[in-house]
């Protein structure tokens, strides 16, 4: 679906709430690309991040993913608000293995309360992309504390 910003200052509010957010920093994470209901979230596949096995572990594709999917829903939230993941879900198709995470967020359905949004989460590891997880959940808009 093609959206527009539904304010000028979508895009500020959104790279100001992502970077409020610890985990994103801890994860060291990047927005990389904001459009109106899209978002794409970057992370490196390092050591602190890992499982057993040396694939990254699942909570870091299901945080970038649930930012991503977020950041989307936010983009199309009316001025004065803030999002709020209500519930999401994650399916885990293949190991992480690479040297990147990518989340790409966007907006299924966009309403006044409550966005239905999705995030497709890949691995990177040279020019080769490989789907890893995907994510479905329902944000919420919320006014900022």
């Amino acid at each position: 679906m093609d959206y527009t910003f539904r304010y000028a200052g979508a895009v500020d509010r959104a790279r100001n709430g992502f970077a409020a957010q610890g985990m994103m920093e801890t994860l060291k994470a990047q927005m990389e690309v904001l459009k109106p209901g899209f978002c794409e979230i970057t992370a490196r596949i390092r050591p602190e991040v890992s499982q057993q096995q040396g694939f990254a572990h699942a909570g870091l594709a299901f945080a970038i993913g649930d930012s991503a999917a977020g950041f989307a829903a936010q983009s199309l939230m009316a001025e004065g608000y803030d999002v709020l993941t209500t519930e999401m879900k994650i399916h885990l198709l293949a190991p992480a293995r690479g040297t990147s995470l990518v989340a790409r967020g966007s907006v299924i359905k966009s309403g006044r309360s409550l966005t239905v949004a999705e995030a497709k989460v890949f691995a990177q590891s040279g020019d080769t992309e490989t789907l890893i997880a995907v994510l479905l959940g329902t944000m919420m808009a919320v006014t900022p504390k």
